[in-house]
């Protein structure tokens, strides 16, 4: 097989949820580059249909839906409304997600007392897992069935290197978030893959994004968290883009219940 079909995404109709920026973005125009149509899901309606008009603009064809994960019907109708005026929905990317803070340990060595674990509120500990893992539950639960009626399709979840490590500078509800998101990943690829359904992770190491109000695009915590990858610099969400492409396209076929880790080394530790 060529590699123009090996990863042909072309007329796929690709829904991503925190679409605006970020790492949604990076997948959202991977797929809009080559010649998918794409539906971005936001609760940033101008940062949703700024990031649309800009894909647009390059050939794109990309729309935007203002929509938060964590309403399940909103969610569920916002699918069906997609499925109705595309007729069919291949891709899904559960990006959306939000931050816990910094971890119990700074990048200076020393330990945080707010972020001690008895110290963090329960509404911190309820706002990471509903939006981290609750709603990535109920993107695929809303996305599922249309796809089983269709016989077919691929859903990308973005988890993280913290989905198998730990991580001092990382907050602990973070942290447990996406560990949970690794065992979902898994159990619904086991489920439904009988149904030609093929469910992947992407797993980024630290990636300069607008999560926990852009921390990792200050130059210090790029250098500090940089210092511990192999690699020696943090992701971009540019990075992204091969391996979102690799598991929305027919070069992944055969590849489900997967961790794609995208991290600089990051998970191979610290190198010197």
């Amino acid at each position: 097989m060529k590699i123009d079909q090996l990863f042909c995404v072309r007329d796929l109709v690709a829904i991503v949820t925190g679409g605006a920026s970020g790492i949604g973005r990076a997948c959202a125009e991977a797929m809009a580059e080559n010649d998918a149509v794409v539906v971005l899901f936001d609760r940033d309606a101008d940062g949703a249909a700024r990031a649309a008009r800009e894909m647009s603009a390059k050939g794109g064809r990309v729309t935007a839906m203002t929509l938060d994960v964590t309403d399940r019907a909103a969610l569920e109708a916002a699918m069906g409304e997609v499925r109705g005026a595309l007729g069919r929905i291949d891709v899904v990317f559960a990006n959306a997600g939000v931050s816990g803070g910094p971890g119990f340990v700074g990048l200076d060595g020393v330990r945080d007392s707010k972020a001690a674990f008895e110290n963090v509120a329960g509404e911190v500990w309820e706002r990471v897992l509903r939006t981290n893992i609750m709603s990535v539950q109920a993107t695929l639960a809303a996305a599922v069935p249309h796809m089983k009626r269709q016989g077919h399709g691929r859903i990308i979840v973005t988890s993280s290197v913290s989905a198998t490590r730990t991580e001092p500078h990382v907050a602990t509800a973070y942290v447990a978030s996406k560990g949970a998101v690794g065992q979902l990943v898994r159990q619904a690829a086991m489920e439904l893959a009988a149904y030609n359904i093929n469910v992947n992770a992407l797993a980024p190491g630290p990636t300069a994004t607008n999560i926990g109000g852009g921390r990792l695009q200050a130059a210090d915590a790029q250098k500090g968290f940089g210092a511990l990858t192999p690699m020696r610099r943090i992701g971009m969400p540019d990075d992204m883009k091969g391996a979102a492409l690799f598991l929305a396209s027919p070069a992944s076929a055969y590849v489900t219940g997967a961790h794609i880790a995208v991290d600089g080394g990051a998970l191979l530790g610290k190198a010197d």
